[in-house]
Parts: structure tokens; C-alpha cells; sequence
């Protein structure tokens, strides 16, 4: 899958900017582990998705994204995953993994609806697990839809295109 640019970017600098914060601001809770503050960034319908990704014939760059998914969660699901990291139950997060995302090439552009825009980046995802010295690299594509709601921005969608076919964690228990 080649990545396409927006094809309407928005004009506005202000706006440009304004996004580009929100999307820093959300990856600097995430790394800080402050998921009940993140959540706060989501819209009530949100959809987070990671589908799997198929590689297609041989030397080419022909990729597709399947039905399947490493990740698809609502903000009920994911809720429900922060309250589970903040108990002491959360055993695959014992010590809590050091993660570190990084967020480049970002495009905003606008959509039908006047309180919506869709933004693409590139995301690099650090990830550190105890004492362990190999650390994991994931590295892909998000494609969200990024909403105002009485004057603050708030994520209503997100689907990660990872370039990985096969993942380098041993489970999926960070939020990518």
C-alpha cells in the first residue's frame, strides 16, 4: 500500500499546529503511562484499530491490510484495558514496559463535516522492557480522524498501518 497524501490540506496554520499539539500532547500521556488522561482525548465513538498486514507477491510493494486485526477496540475496550494496567493484576506489565513515540510527517486535512479533519503520520515506537537490553521497534502509518468538540480536539478515529507483517512483541499490552 503506497501511502497517498491528503488531498485537501487545510489552509489554516493555526489549525496545522493546533493538531500537531494534540497528537504530541496524546503520545507524551501514553509514554508517561497517564491513560486515564488519554482517554480523555478520545470521543465517545471512537474506533482504534490494527489490522494485520499480508504481504502480496513476490518483489513487489503490493501490500494488503486484512479483515483481521492485532488490535480492534472501541473506547469501552480500551477503557477497559487502562483499568486493567491500573491494577496490580496487570501481570504482563510487571515492570511497566518504557515505551517512547515518536510522531512525524503529519498532514492535516479537512473533511465534509465542518468539526472533523483527517490526519495522517508516521509513527516510530520505542519500546523497553525491564532490565532486558534488546529493545522493539514498530514502525507504521496512522490514519485518524481528529474531531472538535466544544472548542478541544478529541480523537474519533485511528487505524495504524504498521509496516511490520509479523510484530516484534510478545504480546500486545502498550498502547501503540
Amino acid at each position: 500500500m503506497q501511502t497517498e497524501p491528503i488531498s485537501k490540506p487545510v489552509d489554516d496554520i493555526e489549525l496545522f499546529h493546533r493538531v500537531r499539539s494534540f497528537l504530541t500532547r496524546e503520545a507524551e500521556l501514553i509514554d508517561a503511562r497517564k491513560f486515564d488522561d488519554w482517554k480523555e482525548l478520545m470521543t465517545e465513538d471512537l474506533e482504534y484499530k490494527i489490522p494485520v498486514r499480508a504481504t502480496r507477491g513476490e518483489n513487489t510493494h503490493e501490500d494488503d491490510f486484512l479483515d483481521m486485526h492485532h488490535v480492534e477496540d472501541t473506547k469501552y475496550r480500551l477503557e477497559k484495558r487502562i483499568n486493567r494496567l491500573n491494577t496490580e493484576y496487570s501481570w504482563s506489565e510487571q515492570p511497566p514496559s518504557r515505551t517512547r513515540h515518536l510522531i512525524s510527517n503529519v498532514q492535516v486535512g479537512n473533511r465534509d463535516a465542518d468539526d472533523e479533519y483527517t490526519v495522517k503520520s508516521n509513527l516510530l515506537l520505542y519500546v523497553s522492557e525491564g532490565d532486558d537490553p534488546d529493545h522493539k521497534l514498530l514502525s507504521g502509518r496512522r490514519h485518524d480522524v481528529v474531531r472538535e468538540v466544544n472548542g478541544s480536539l478529541k480523537l474519533a478515529r485511528r487505524i495504524i498501518h504498521l509496516d511490520n507483517t509479523t510484530l516484534p512483541l510478545d504480546r500486545i499490552s502498550i498502547f501503540i
